[in-house]
């Protein structure tokens, strides 16, 4: 519809046909509105469009941002359509209801509202700035949860339009038992709205985790985003047994049970792509804390050459998944995109001619083309035991979600050495230190040199906003004491971030990953055998080309995609 306005200007010798041409040529996301663009870059002035459009159409106008809409009239439209549309309800009389467009092509669209709410409809004109400002303000997914918050503590649960937000998203929810949601025990419409409001905000914020958390005196909403836990939303104490009630009946947990941890999962379609919640609930001192990390394939990068590594970085990982057999780990902290790795080296190996299986828990990702087992520790269903299992269904590759502990060592280690290239992770601070964590377990060290192919460390570090990015100078002194070397001063490209609404004012805005790959060759080999440190391994590593994960984000920082700050916070001096 924008590019229609856009139409309109031009014909009416606002803008040119050129200048269009070379805005559309510009702008990085095609899908944006050309006329918000034109706004943006001042090429035409929002308030004389405004009073352009006014006299075209024979519209009124009204400074929306002025305007407080009450929450009766945000009811009588749902969220999803009131987005869908772009049509904002403002005011309600007994037979009519005006509303509010920025965008008088929108027009068409009244008639829809008309069928919905049965009334006649008057429209009327706003800039488009103060129309974000409405959109962002009634109809974000934390207005709807800020809704329903209040609709608790009035007490009011079919006046102020919490029902209606439950469509929020136009979620889909999968094997809920709907029998199960009378037992709810609190204002039930309001509860499934702030749910809802929860899920689509940590959706709209590509949050990994959702905590959501009982105190003594509060009841508290937090996620993490970028790798760092923000509070969303502070809930009322009495909205505790049935938020939490709620999720698990969305989970498929049992209600009745309090006293002991729980796992489950949520499956949701929103916005035409499956989003996955793996739901885990654990009893604390004042009541249940349920965890949702948010598992949306459509975040999966399976292209190996897209998730960061340096040319040589790469070319060492390959040489090691494409070896005929061997062991290649992948270790870093919870969170650290491990296994966003290991998928994406399925990926590249995934061809009809081999055979890939995997042991995994849980298993994450349904990957087409591999065959994925759930480990189940209840029914005997280990690591070691289904990787012995495996290993009799004539594998080609093997993923072992994690070597935890010796057995699972020992079967990896004879699978890579007959023949089978094994995959898998472990816990350790880098990668030269999970020789040690395998020795550690019992492991010959004959064995680990012997099967054993590459070791991967890797981190994220929080990404500067792109945004509201602005250059950063250091001085040589500042430069030297970081790690830099002081000649190449000139070449460095230092960012940070202001703080902008993009990044809820953090100066980050997504994930950018380090590595640390160890190409475990001859020479590591023999010193390990000889019994050397881990500490002379590593140097060797490094002076045979070995980037540590220090220096990858310091590369990182000097080339603007993170902080100084956030290189040398996510790991430790050398």
């Amino acid at each position: 519809m924008s590019r229609q306005l856009a139409e309109v200007l031009i014909k009416d010798r606002l803008i040119t046909q050129a200048q269009l041409d070379a805005l559309l040529a510009s702008m990085k996301d095609k899908n944006a509105d050309p006329v918000r663009e034109m706004i943006k870059s001042r090429m035409i002035s929002e308030n004389k469009l405004l009073e352009y459009l006014s006299r075209k159409y024979s519209m009124h106008s009204i400074n929306l941002a002025k305007f407080e809409i009450d929450k009766k009239v945000i009811s009588l439209i749902s969220v999803d359509l009131v987005r869908d549309l772009q049509i904002i309800p403002i005011q309600a009389k007994d037979t009519s209801l005006v509303v509010a467009v920025s965008d008088p092509t929108r027009l068409a669209n009244v008639d829809k509202i008309r069928f919905v709410t049965k009334l006649s409809i008057e429209a009327v004109l706003t800039t488009y700035s103060a129309f974000d400002d409405s959109m962002a303000k009634y109809f974000s997914s934390s207005a709807v949860i800020s809704t329903a918050v209040s609709a608790l503590q009035a007490g009011d649960k079919k006046e102020d339009g919490a029902q209606k937000s439950t469509s929020l998203e136009n979620f889909e929810v999968h094997d809920i038992d709907q029998s199960q949601d009378s037992r709810i025990d609190s204002s039930g419409e309001a509860v499934i709205a702030f749910v809802n409001g929860i899920l689509a905000e940590g959706i709209r914020r590509n949050a990994s985790d959702i905590h959501v958390e009982p105190y003594e005196k509060r009841f508290r909403v937090r996620m993490r985003i970028d790798g760092s836990m923000l509070e969303i939303a502070e809930v009322p104490l009495e909205m505790k047994r049935a938020v939490v009630a709620r999720l698990k009946i969305m989970s498929r947990m049992d209600i009745s049970e309090s006293r002991i941890p729980q796992d489950g999962r949520i499956k949701l379609k929103s916005g035409g792509r499956e989003i996955d919640f793996r739901v885990n609930s654990l009893p604390t001192l004042f009541g249940e804390k349920v965890v949702m990390r948010m598992l949306a394939s459509g975040n999966l990068s399976l292209d190996l050459g897209k998730l960061g590594f340096e040319p040589r970085q790469l070319e060492v990982f390959k040489k090691g998944i494409y070896a005929p057999n061997g062991l290649v780990l992948v270790t870093g902290p919870t969170g650290s995109g491990k296994t966003t790795t290991l998928y994406s080296a399925l990926a590249e190996l995934n061809t009809i001619t081999d055979n890939i299986s995997t042991a995994e828990d849980p298993v994450e990702y349904n990957l087409e083309g591999i065959n994925q087992t759930q480990v189940n520790k209840d029914v005997g269903l280990t690591f070691a035991s289904v990787l012995r299992a495996l290993l009799r269904q004539d594998p080609d590759t093997i993923l072992v979600g994690e070597i935890r502990d010796y057995e699972t060592a020992e079967v990896s280690i004879q699978a890579a050495l007959t023949g089978h290239l094994v995959l898998s992770t472990l816990h350790t601070n880098d990668a030269p230190s999970s020789i040690t964590r395998l020795m550690n377990m019992g492991v010959e060290p004959f064995l680990v040199t012997s099967s054993v192919n590459t070791i991967i460390a890797q981190r994220l570090l929080r990404r500067v906003c792109p945004k509201c990015k602005m250059p950063v100078t250091m001085s040589k002194d500042e430069v030297a004491r970081v790690g830099f070397a002081p000649e190449d001063l000139q070449k460095l490209t230092l960012m940070k971030g202001r703080g902008c609404t993009m990044c809820n004012n953090s100066g980050y805005k997504g994930r950018v990953a380090i590595y640390e790959v160890f190409d475990f060759t001859t020479e590591l080999k023999e010193m390990v055998l000889r019994g050397e440190s881990i500490i002379d391994i590593r140097k060797r590593a490094v002076m045979s080309g070995m980037k540590s994960l220090r220096q990858s984000a310091l590369s990182r920082a000097a080339e603007g995609a993170t902080t100084v700050e956030e290189a040398l916070g996510a790991t430790v001096e050398e």
